[in-house]
């Protein structure tokens, strides 16, 4: 019996199998939603990796955006919306933190500078690893210590913050990896820790799991 239902917001060829399977090992429920009108039901939000936003969303056109989905990013910034109004928790991973920093005003980088740095290369069947910086007295620091690695798959990046955020954590090259809102329960990582748990612990990184602890311990403490 789960006692946590997160709602996961994606179209339903979208891959969150990953997502469900570490919010089940938690005891939680990774509920798969293709619309939303109430957030009633659920404990927080869980927004997925996948395809690049569109770009249009932050008033720019598209100049190096890979698979827009105009459908994907209306559901998702519905649901950052009904649950931010109602300040249940939110966490966004990759595409995730991106479409948060975009729901708040920012924008992002289309295709980083050193992008190589941070997504796989053709054929590669594994993320990219890199070293990160959690800024001091972060919720990250907290989970993970000052400087600790990630996995890594995606070309775009945080470009203009958007209002109310703060950056909580770098890459060596200056990437955004994390960040958070100055008073809402919302976080974004640009790393995967769905990938870095449990059937896909990693070695070469810090535990995912200790992230979506964090996340759902929240999740039950709002509940009351």
């Amino acid at each position: 019996m789960y006692t946590l239902s997160i709602a996961l917001p994606a179209l339903p060829w979208g891959n969150t199998a990953n997502y469900v399977d570490a919010l089940n090992q938690l005891d939680a429920r990774g509920a798969v939603i293709y619309d939303i009108e109430s957030v009633a039901r659920y404990d927080g939000l869980l927004i997925p990796g996948g395809w690049d936003a569109d770009p249009a969303l932050y008033g720019e056109p598209n100049v190096a955006c890979q698979g827009v989905n105009q459908e994907l990013d209306a559901l998702q910034l519905k649901a950052l919306r009904l649950f931010t109004e109602a300040e249940k928790p939110v966490l966004g991973i990759c595409r995730g933190e991106q479409l948060i920093n975009v729901f708040f005003g920012g924008s992002l980088i289309q295709d980083l500078p050193t992008a190589g740095t941070h997504s796989r290369a053709p054929g590669e069947n594994t993320d990219k690893v890199h070293n990160t910086h959690a800024e001091p007295g972060s919720f990250l620091e907290a989970l993970y210590g000052a400087d600790f690695p990630v996995n890594s798959s995606h070309h775009q990046g945080v470009g203009r913050l958007g209002e109310g955020l703060q950056i909580v954590q770098r890459a060596d090259d200056g990437v955004v990896e994390g960040i958070a809102h100055e008073h809402l329960p919302l976080w974004g990582v640009q790393w995967h820790p769905e990938r870095m748990c449990f059937k896909h612990a990693r070695t070469d990184t810090v535990d995912g799991a200790a992230l979506f602890r964090m996340f759902l311990k929240e999740c039950e403490r709002r509940r009351g």
